[in-house]
């Protein structure tokens, strides 16, 4: 009821209500976001959208689903254009009661023999007679259920050239039936007509005009009586002459360039309401294992000598692999497992960090703090299963689907396969492990569990077993932990996520371990960066 209230109440109110013409949900959508009172369900703009006449080619059924895709997309009054109400007095009453039902604030009906013209059209323009159209008017207040719900009687007495005097008689006896306001039509070029019948109505009842061919001030338009003013046509004209623009654009051009000419995917994901479905798939898509979080600490600004150049102004995760960024790559990935809810925890350089599909979170304290912080910055709300992923590797989704499903509070990705693969002016963090894996490197995944023993950058090579890939998966105990002890340690430097992991072994936490010998790979250097390009060409 809210919709239809808030027309009655403007209407009731005496002051201007401004409303724009639309053909879909997305454009009445527009119509909103721009700041406007309420949607015109343009019949002349449904017409064009199916590239039809305007003159009744299209049924009340094809004029109701438009209405309903709009009334669903806004939170504003809905008036729907139903022309001479689709045939007759039972025509009328069918068509309130489904337009009603829809949730539309009101409808507006003109006065035309069925099947109309539009108005703008030369030719015919055949009017109804007085008591037919009285009749109309008087089935459709009859057939309408709530008393908020409102019918405008169309006049077309200016448009059929049968001048100010039927214009007026015949307004008065639509006022008479039960109308809740007057829509008074011209199509000349000069307003003269429109501002006459104004002054000889003498604010009788509610008025409407549309001005297409003729120009209103706004403040005039209130002081002429008028209660609303409809653009009934202008977006839709508006779309054909941009559209037309952008598209003989790619043709001469294709693509380069094009971005600065038309909306950004962001405003049309916005426009479609993508970020309320990814907040109701956090609220209500639970699966067996529960919720998932992703934490992705994309702060820290150390890089290899032989990138440093590239990464000038941008952090490692921004690097372009093949069209999209590392970070992007690895939140498409995490999107396809299931996992939506994305924090990215961004310091160097993060005013360049653009991503689709994860929240980005400063930290202005990366450097004092270190890439513990992140984590925990990134951390709020906790959810049943916490992915945290270094934003320089890149993984594969073969290895996320397994993850989330290992069971162990805290639980490390690592991999043996540095012995042979390893740079070795990289430091590495490797782990040792209590049950030491047999000297082979083929690995099968029985879900046997192994538990950390040492973890950190210092361990000799020859007594690890693992090196730490960047990627662990934490339960809700086992997050609540990491942020209960994190604080009770109250660190004075930064601290890494592997130092913070012993800092837990030390404190007798149980940390396990999964283990995997390829689907990853890390962006270290020059040479990596140029294999990952390589890898996605």
């Amino acid at each position: 009821m809210k919709k239809k209230d808030d027309l009655r109440a403007m209407v009731d109110s005496g002051k201007l209500i401004k409303i724009v013409g639309a053909h879909n949900g997305l454009t009445a959508k527009l119509v909103e976001e721009a700041g406007f009172d309420g949607v015109w369900a343009s019949g002349f703009e449904i017409s064009t959208s199916h590239a039809v006449p305007d003159a009744n080619i299209l049924t009340m059924t094809d004029f109701l689903h438009a209405s309903e895709d709009m009334v669903n997309a806004i939170t504003i009054p809905l008036i729907a254009d139903c022309d001479t109400g689709f045939g007759n007095s039972n025509n009328v009453i069918q068509m309130v009661r489904k337009f009603e039902a829809a949730g539309v604030s009101a409808v507006c009906i003109e006065d035309k023999e069925f099947p109309k013209v539009n108005s703008f059209i030369c030719g015919r323009q055949d009017l109804a007679s007085v008591a037919e159209f009285v009749g109309k008017i008087m089935a459709a207040k009859n057939a309408q259920i709530s008393e908020k719900f409102m019918v405008f009687a169309r006049v077309e007495a200016l448009i059929a050239g049968w001048g100010q005097t039927e214009a007026l008689k015949r307004a008065e006896a639509y006022l008479e039936a039960g109308a809740d306001g007057i829509f008074i039509h011209s199509k000349l070029n000069s307003s003269d007509e429109i501002i006459n019948f104004c002054k000889a109505w003498k604010k009788r009842g509610p008025l409407l005009i549309s001005p297409t061919t003729y120009c209103l001030e706004e403040k005039e338009l209130s002081e002429l009586g008028v209660n609303i003013v409809i653009y009934a046509n202008q977006a839709i004209r508006a779309a054909v002459k941009h559209v037309r623009e952008v598209l003989e654009y790619l043709r001469e051009h294709g693509t380069f360039g094009i971005e600065s000419k038309i909306s950004s995917m962001e405003e049309v994901f916005y426009l479609q309401g993508m970020h309320i479905m990814k907040n109701n798939e956090k609220k209500y898509l639970k699966s067996g294992i529960g919720t998932i979080k992703a934490i992705i600490p994309a702060a820290g600004e150390k890089m290899d000598e032989s990138i440093k150049l590239l990464l000038e102004d941008r952090p490692v995760g921004m690097l372009d692999i093949n069209g999209k960024s590392l970070l992007q790559r690895n939140i498409e990935t995490l999107n396809i497992v299931g996992v939506q809810d994305i924090n990215v925890i961004v310091g160097y350089k993060g005013d360049e960090v653009k991503l689709e599909g994860a929240k980005v979170i400063a930290n202005s304290e990366f450097k004092e703090k270190g890439l513990m912080h992140s984590i925990i910055r990134g951390a709020d709300p906790i959810a049943d299963r916490n992915i945290i992923l270094y934003s320089d590797i890149i993984v594969d989704k073969h290895i996320l689907q397994k993850l989330i499903h290992k069971d162990g509070d805290i639980v490390l990705v690592v991999d043996r396969t540095y012995k042979k693969t390893h740079i070795r002016d990289k430091e590495l963090e490797l782990v040792e492990v209590e049950s030491p894996p047999p000297d082979n490197l083929r690995v099968i995944d029985t879900n046997r569990k192994n538990i950390v023993s040492k973890i950190g950058r210092n361990l000799p090579e020859d007594k690890a077993h693992f090196e730490y890939i960047g990627l662990a998966l934490l339960s809700r105990k086992g997050m609540e932990a990491i942020i209960r002890e994190y604080e009770k340690a109250s660190f004075s430097g930064p601290v890494s996520f592997v130092d913070f992991i012993q800092h837990l072994l030390e404190q007798k936490y149980e940390i396990f371990i999964y283990e995997v010998s390829e689907g990853w790979m890390e962006i270290h250097n020059f040479n990596d960066y140029k294999q990952a390009c390589l890898l996605f060409s």
